[in-house]
Formats: structure tokens, C-alpha cells, sequence
């Protein structure tokens, strides 16, 4: 696979989006720059390998100012190592293919890190709990069966496991699906207009308020205002 050229513009896209899904590799290199010309090669070589499981893109720092100051570029050849939006590794000058093959595989996921997915991949309760056995604070696996036991009516151990990690913005959903279970979804309305009377002190009727804020999601435009109607409340 050939390297991507990146810019200022389209790095948003091809680096940070990207590394989302696979680790990207950014070589920062210019024309005038020798030792850029002989690592290039090597770098193209090490990630063709991986075959397909690392990216490389290649930004020429005096078309792209933006992104040598982003990186704090003081000399080039420079290489950063991208995975999950954030820099995880990097290097300066012209390594030898041995270094470079070392910096590249230790992008590469591990046996059980290809294994979980595969399990997570499967999707069946058994695969999954032996996913949670291999990796019992994996995020993907804790929702993944957490889904799978509220759509089996199993909503308290759904929660036990959510339990388990940090609160994100995919384990308060799950959470609320678990907790509001098989409450009807198509009068929201009717449901928070009796709930807001009884948040100030009934715990379990403001849990359920923010619960359904949650079902709704930041994309109703309803959200907002009942939101702001539960601080009136409270406060």
C-alpha cells in the first residue's frame, strides 16, 4: 500500500480519524532532506508488511507548516506513531530497517488482542464471557455482552459489569437502556412530564428522568430543554 501524502487540511481525516481504526504512522520529511530519502524507502518497506494493518502518510513540512509546528518538528526526518487519536511513539533520523521493523511491530496488535476481537466479532454470549476472561476491563467486550443480557432480559448483571469500568459516553447508554428496560420509548413526552414532579425527591424517578435524557440522546431537540428543566427543579 502506498504512503498517503497528507496536509494541513486533510489530516483531521487521514490521521486522527484514521488512527481510530488503525495505527498511522506520520513521516515528516522534506525534499531538500537526505537522510528523509533514505528512511523513506525503509519506513514504505517495514509498513507494506504489516499488510494493510499499519498506515503510513508522509507530510512534507515546507508545504505544511501547520503540522511541523503541531508536532514541534526540530529536525527531520521525524516520525510519530498514531493510534486512537493521540501520538503514542516517534523518532528522529534515518534508522536502519532492524529499528524501524522494531518501532513498526510494536504497533501491531498482540495474539489476544487479535483473539478478543475475533470474540467480539462472534458475538455469542460464550465468546464474549471468554473475551471478559481474557480482558476483563475491555470496554468493546463489557458492552458488547451488556447488550446481549439486556436483550435477554438480564439487566442487573448487565449493570454489575458496566460497573466495572469507567463511566463513557457508550456505558451511560447501555446503562440507561438496562435500567429503563421495557419502558415505551414513543411517548418520552408523557413519561418525563409525570417524572419531573417527582425528581426533587424521589431518587429513583430523577435516576429514570436522566435515564430517558440519555435514550433521547444530544441529537433530540427536546433534550436540551428538559435538561434544563431538571436543573430548575433541583436547584
Amino acid at each position: 500500500m502506498a504512503a498517503i501524502d497528507v496536509t494541513d487540511a486533510t489530516f483531521q481525516t487521514d490521521v486522527i480519524d484514521k488512527s481510530t481504526e488503525v495505527p498511522v504512522i506520520v513521516d515528516l520529511w522534506a525534499p531538500w532532506c537526505g537522510p528523509c530519502k533514505t528512511l523513506g524507502p525503509i519506513i514504505e518497506k517495514v509498513v507494506d508488511e504489516t499488510g494493510g494493518k499499519v498506515v503510513l502518510v508522509k507530510v512534507n513540512v515546507d508545504e505544511n507548516p501547520g503540522l511541523s509546528q503541531a508536532f514541534k518538528v526540530q529536525s527531520i526526518p521525524a516520525v510519530y506513531a498514531v493510534k486512537d487519536g493521540a501520538v503514542v511513539d516517534g523518532f528522529m533520523g534515518a534508522y536502519p530497517e532492524q529499528a524501524v521493523k522494531e518501532f513498526v511491530d510494536a504497533l501491531l496488535p498482540s495474539e489476544e488482542e487479535i483473539a478478543v476481537a475475533e470474540l467480539i466479532e462472534a458475538g455469542d454470549e460464550g465468546s464474549l464471557r471468554i473475551a471478559l476472561s481474557m480482558e476483563p476491563a475491555n470496554e468493546d467486550v463489557i458492552v458488547a455482552l451488556a447488550e446481549l443480557l439486556i436483550s435477554e432480559g438480564n439487566s442487573d448483571e448487565a449493570l454489575a459489569l458496566l460497573a466495572r469500568i469507567p463511566e463513557s459516553d457508550r456505558t451511560r447508554h447501555v446503562a440507561a437502556l438496562a435500567r429503563v428496560g421495557d419502558a415505551p420509548q414513543d411517548d418520552y413526552d408523557d413519561q418525563l412530564a409525570v417524572l419531573l414532579d417527582q425528581v426533587k425527591t424521589d431518587d429513583d424517578a430523577r435516576q429514570k428522568y436522566v435515564d430517558l435524557l440519555e435514550l433521547m440522546g444530544p441529537s433530540d431537540p427536546r433534550t436540551a430543554e428538559y435538561r434544563r428543566q431538571l436543573t430548575s427543579r433541583l436547584y
